[in-house]
């Protein structure tokens, strides 16, 4: 249980260190898959559990914490995109696969199955991005998921549903695309 802020300090920082610890892996991920770039994700990370700390007091213990902090990973997101300096991505060489490695197709064929899905979800706005992420490879609860970017059921379930369409229309261009190259 996290202590409201009329509870002892001590036992709210205890509190919220353990909530930190045990999170930071996946508010860092989700920020990552929401458009994050690698060299920002962890300052943003930061910022996000800073955040955190702020409203702690308005988080509801009887409902999952994932979804709630994926609210505020959605948020830092599209605040992080709305600057300018970081419409564009740079770049850098992936990681060589030593010479002889066991299974180096295997590791490649999954490195460009990884880049082709990091690809199509770059190509949805952040919206639709945001719903596919936390339903489909977060398996958040749509109400929780709707709850927690403050948007109606009804409409989470049309950006999921859009979002699906959009992502395999990305995948499909990209794999032609890779195809005649």
């Amino acid at each position: 249980m996290i202590p409201s802020k009329t509870e002892d300090h001590g036992e709210r920082g205890a509190a919220f260190t353990r909530l930190f610890q045990a999170e930071f892996a996946y508010v860092w991920a989700s920020l990552r898959r929401l458009g994050v770039s690698e060299r920002d994700a962890e300052d943003l990370t930061h910022d996000t559990f800073l955040r955190v700390y702020d409203k702690l007091d308005l988080y509801d213990p009887a409902r999952p914490i994932r979804p709630w902090l994926f609210g505020f990973a959605f948020r830092a997101a599209s605040d992080y995109r709305r600057l300018v300096r970081h419409r564009v991505e740079v770049l850098k060489d992936g990681e060589d696969v030593p010479a002889g490695a066991p299974l180096a197709e295997e590791m490649l064929s999954k490195r460009e199955d990884t880049e082709l899905v990091s690809l199509a979800l770059g190509s949805l706005d952040l919206e639709k991005r945001a719903v596919l992420v936390a339903y489909e490879l977060d398996e958040c609860p749509m109400k929780e998921f709707a709850d927690a970017v403050q948007i109606p059921l009804h409409t989470a379930y049309s950006r999921l549903r859009t979002a699906r369409e959009e992502f395999a229309a990305a995948v499909r261009r990209l794999q032609r695309r890779r195809g005649a190259s």
